[in-house]
């Protein structure tokens, strides 16, 4: 949980107070923060294959991505998800 939040700290998104009353804080406005960013700061890639990532791409092994049709499946389901996800902040998941 630590390291999560100084990943978070780190990318400018938290701020931390030390001593009393101190802890972890929003330095931004929740509804600057991407949805988008925390995921790939937490989880790394949004894409579900490495070969369709955008900001983590890696080739697949022995795969020609122009003949493979999970690969063009997964450009599908990578940019749904990122319409999703692009377009929402943090103050979008406040009940």
């Amino acid at each position: 949980m630590e390291n999560i939040l100084l990943e978070l700290k780190n990318a400018g998104i938290l701020e931390s107070k030390k001593g009393k009353g101190g802890g972890y804080f929003l330095k931004k406005s929740p509804g600057k923060v991407k949805v988008a960013t925390i995921i790939r700061l937490v989880n790394g890639p949004i894409a579900m294959l490495p070969c369709v990532s955008l900001y983590f791409y890696e080739r697949c092994k022995n795969c020609d991505e122009k003949q493979c049709g999970l690969h063009d499946l997964m450009v599908e389901v990578r940019d749904a998800t990122l319409k999703v996800v692009e377009n929402r902040t943090l103050r979008d998941l406040v009940v």
